[in-house]
């Protein structure tokens, strides 16, 4: 398991907009249509990352405690499935429902929407305001697949919680660390 950290998109960024299948209702959804009423979390993730599987329990926990409070989250799967398989849309969906996400997840087939955020890695959060400007990206929490170290959403919380109340998030944010994303190979 490679650990790769997130690429540090400068906070202030407008996030990209998008319209991909989402592989839980299969229907094709903008970031327009599904974004929060006060704040918006993009995860990519994957169904094959050992690092997203030790997060996805703490994920729903996460989305359950903050989507009534105006947070709209997105998780977004960008991977190679010609060479990863696990990770294509009717396994997707199995992984939602089997999990429990109860937000879309979403297929990035030609990986552009993975490279206009200049994600790295699964998973990779990103948090944006009601004007979808980039408030906070980095970590989940200080949690690993075998650190010993539990699972809190402290991270992720602590910066909701600031967006909520009005309150400066800090600027001082800690990587995500996880598996690469899976690149195709450039078509020749």
């Amino acid at each position: 398991m490679a650990m790769t950290p997130s690429n540090m998109l400068p906070l202030g960024t407008k996030a990209p907009d998008f319209n991909l299948p989402d592989t839980v209702s299969n229907k094709n959804l903008s970031l327009n249509e599904i974004k929060g009423e006060k704040g918006t979390m993009i995860m990519f993730i994957c169904n094959h990352c050992p690092f997203v599987i030790h997060v996805n329990a703490e994920i729903v926990r996460i989305a359950k405690d903050y989507k009534s409070k105006g947070i709209g989250f997105i998780a977004i799967s960008s991977n190679d499935v010609v060479n990863y398989p696990q990770d294509g849309p009717a396994l997707m969906k199995k992984v939602a429902a089997d999990v429990g996400y109860s937000f879309p997840y979403l297929y990035d087939e030609t990986q552009e929407v993975a490279k206009a955020y200049d994600a790295a890695c699964t998973p990779d959060f990103y948090l944006f305001n009601r004007d979808l400007k980039l408030s906070y990206r980095g970590q989940l929490d200080d949690s690993r697949p075998g650190n010993g170290i539990p699972l809190s959403g402290s991270d992720l919380r602590n910066a909701m919680d600031a967006l909520l109340e009005g309150n400066a998030i800090s600027e001082i944010q800690k990587p995500s660390i996880g598996c690469n994303i899976k690149w195709s190979a450039p078509s020749s």
